[in-house]
């Protein structure tokens, strides 16, 4: 049973870090909870690429891609990876394609918006570093918790 993010601020107070609500829900879903693995990547999805073939094992997918508007750092290809991998959802603080085709597919996916441009793959990108934006650092291993009125961040699993 997912865990409201609303009684996890009320329960938890300033424990929970909340993200600032700049994210679009683009997703065929709007609610996930897992622990976070962290990209961070500039225009350029070679790690994010990689990991949507791993098994997501229930995690969700942080990518820090700096706030970037000139491309997409993923579409239709990578998040149907992620679906058939098993991910809970994805937070990206950066830009998707492919909207139409995401918001049928059963996986929590939160962005700043959608662009048509696709990134470069230089295989660059770093994973499990600490990540930074929207108002929080986010933990490689984190615990995140989404629904439709935001997304909040724990270090330990709620009990």
């Amino acid at each position: 049973m997912l865990v409201k993010t609303t009684d996890l601020c009320d329960e938890l107070g300033a424990k929970a870090q909340v993200v600032a609500p700049v994210f679009n829900d683009l997703g065929g879903r709007s609610d996930f909870q897992g622990r976070a693995v962290t990209v961070k990547c500039f225009e350029d999805n070679s790690r994010i690429k990689e990991l949507s073939t791993q098994p997501g094992e229930g995690r969700v997918l942080v990518v820090d891609g700096g706030g970037s508007d000139r491309c997409a750092l993923f579409g239709d290809h990578i998040a149907e990876d992620l679906v058939k991998h098993g991910w809970a959802g994805v937070l990206v603080y950066g830009y998707l394609r492919d909207k139409a085709v995401l918001r049928g597919l059963p996986i929590a996916i939160k962005a700043l918006g959608a662009t048509p441009r696709k990134s470069v793959k230089r295989n660059e990108g770093q994973v499990g570093l600490a990540v930074s934006f929207a108002g929080v650092t986010i933990a490689d291993g984190a615990w995140l918790y989404a629904d439709d009125d935001g997304v909040v961040v724990l270090d330990t699993p709620y009990a």
